[in-house]
């Protein structure tokens, strides 16, 4: 867990990452889906920030976009006070060891014809110009440092289960000594079980090495134990950002609220009071989105301001960001 904030590693400003909509014969653009929306945020050194909401609010575009792995519509991320989507491809090129990414489907993101070894090896051999004998002994070292067993190294991905395949993304991940990795759902596709081993596993990375992660996931209960921060996604767009334990005792934003409502608690007693808040209606969707706050049309606090003005996302209390117009007051 991180103290105090230290150096900014991360600083996105203004992200917005829309994909065309296209008709017709000639394919005129007729619109955007706005998967990412004006997103601004900070990741300091050694800290894990988590980012939550519903599948579909554009939580992994947005991992994507920080990274260049979409070009992004409009916007700025610095990763060390360098600017990677201003970047030329050589210069981003000399950029990528710095960042990294875990892919949510572990077995979606290994190649079935390459062994464990080809896998973890692969950015050595486009980065760095390691010796054979250099080259497996990095590869030895990355898997001693996710327990993967040596002996495995000749064996192709679908030999293993879906924690073990996870861990080979892992090391993959870590072989260019990163800074900074998103872990783009890392454990949305793994057994309970297996969860709580690979999230130990990334919090004794950090530690070890002083990481700094961006955390996606839609499981809240997880992001409580590894997050110092969170950011909450909804409809493309932030709604709230804060330390982790205020935002889990006391949420501000009235979708935060909802969303954290859904949380089962383990303590029986506690859980015969909670107090659910259902949200009435659909998610509107990101080719559409509504007029003024995009939360506006399920909101149960919603204020005749709200359908016709976006609120700005501001700092309500020390640390803590929110866009609602119930707050708009305290900022004026």
């Amino acid at each position: 867990m991180l103290d105090a904030p230290g150096k900014a590693l991360i600083e996105v400003s203004g992200l917005k990452m829309y994909f065309p909509i296209t008709a017709g014969v000639f394919r005129k653009h007729v619109g955007d889906v706005k998967a990412v929306d004006n997103v601004s945020f900070t990741i300091y050194e050694g800290e894990t920030l988590g980012l939550v909401g519903e599948s579909g609010c554009g939580k992994s575009t947005c991992g994507r976009a920080i990274l260049r792995l979409y070009e992004p519509t409009a916007g700025a991320v610095r990763i060390d006070s360098k600017d990677v989507l201003a970047a030329d491809a050589d210069t981003l090129r000399e950029m990528r060891p710095k960042m990294q990414m875990v892919f949510q489907d572990p077995q979606a993101s290994l190649n079935p014809r390459m062994t464990v070894a080809a896998i973890i090896g692969e950015p050595l051999d486009e980065h760095t110009s390691l010796s054979k004998k250099d080259k497996l002994a990095r590869i030895y070292e990355l898997m001693d440092q996710v327990g993967l067993n040596r002996d495995f190294a000749n064996r192709y991905p679908h030999e293993f289960s879906g924690g073990q395949r996870q861990r080979i993304g892992i090391a993959r991940a870590l072989a260019l000594n990163p800074k900074f990795i998103v872990c783009d759902e890392p454990i949305a596709a793994l057994d309970v079980s297996i969860q709580a081993q690979v999230v130990n596993l990334l919090e004794e990375l950090q530690d070890r090495l002083g990481l700094t992660y961006l955390f996606i996931s839609h499981d809240l209960s997880m992001v409580r134990h590894i997050a110092d921060r969170v950011a909450v996604m909804y409809l493309g767009q932030i709604i709230e950002l804060a330390p982790r334990d205020p935002l889990y005792v006391e949420p501000l934003h009235p979708y935060t609220q909802a969303l954290l409502s859904a949380v089962p608690e383990p303590d029986p007693e506690a859980e015969k009071t909670r107090r659910r808040i259902i949200l009435k209606g659909d998610v509107p969707s990101p080719a559409n989105p509504p007029k003024g706050c995009n939360f506006c049309t399920r909101c149960p606090k919603v204020m005749e301001i709200c359908r016709q003005t976006e609120p700005t996302f501001h700092e309500v209390q020390p640390g803590r960001f929110v866009a609602c117009h119930l707050y708009q007051e305290t900022a004026d």
